[in-house]
């Protein structure tokens, strides 16, 4: 996720917005130590700055992840984009269904251009249609796929693909409604 998003971000903001990404050793790392790391956050963060959290669902339910993450945040004393009921808000929290690279699935058009191999049906197929619904494994499906026209033959490399993806995926043109919440957020946390 960071590689994805350090190559996303400048192409999506304006030049006089800046962002940092604070990765962690994975979910459960995240998880473990965010409301720390917010409580750090709330002490001192000026008004105008924002917070997105973005985590991968995985296997998680959805609504309990989520209810998860905003309990955190207002143990942290931050108020979230959910809770604000029209206020201000300081963080947004996201998750990322099944997991990033379903993300991929949702501008096939972008994954065609950094894997010209691939065929332009692949999102036709029932199971790969709604990125948000895709069973048994995201990243195991995309890598199949690219695997079968001569990518990654030893394997993903998912730090290279989300960079390389990150820097091409086209917000406005995507069908993942995962992606679609983090980017609409995104642009009202800098609007």
């Amino acid at each position: 996720m960071e590689a994805f998003l350090r190559a996303l971000l400048p192409r999506l903001l304006t030049r006089d917005r800046t962002f940092e990404v604070h990765a962690f050793q994975g979910k459960n790392d995240l998880l473990g130590k965010l409301e720390a790391r917010l409580r750090g956050y709330a002490a001192w963060l000026p008004a105008v700055w924002r917070i997105l959290v973005v985590v991968d669902r995985d296997d998680e339910d959805c609504r309990d992840l989520k209810q998860r993450l905003e309990i955190t945040a207002h143990q942290a004393g931050l108020r979230s984009r959910s809770l604000a009921g029209g206020r201000p808000w300081q963080l947004v929290n996201r998750i990322a269904i099944e997991e990033l690279e379903a993300w991929y699935f949702g501008d096939w058009s972008a994954v065609r251009i950094a894997y010209p191999r691939l065929p332009s049906t692949v999102t036709n197929q029932h199971r790969y249609r709604d990125p948000d619904a895709i069973a048994g494994g995201t990243w195991e499906a995309f890598e199949r796929i690219l695997q079968r026209r001569g990518y990654f033959k030893g394997g993903l490399r998912k730090i290279e693909a989300a960079r390389t993806l990150g820097g091409v995926v086209e917000p406005g043109r995507h069908c993942s409604q995962s992606f679609c919440r983090f980017r609409d957020a995104l642009l009202e946390a800098v609007a």
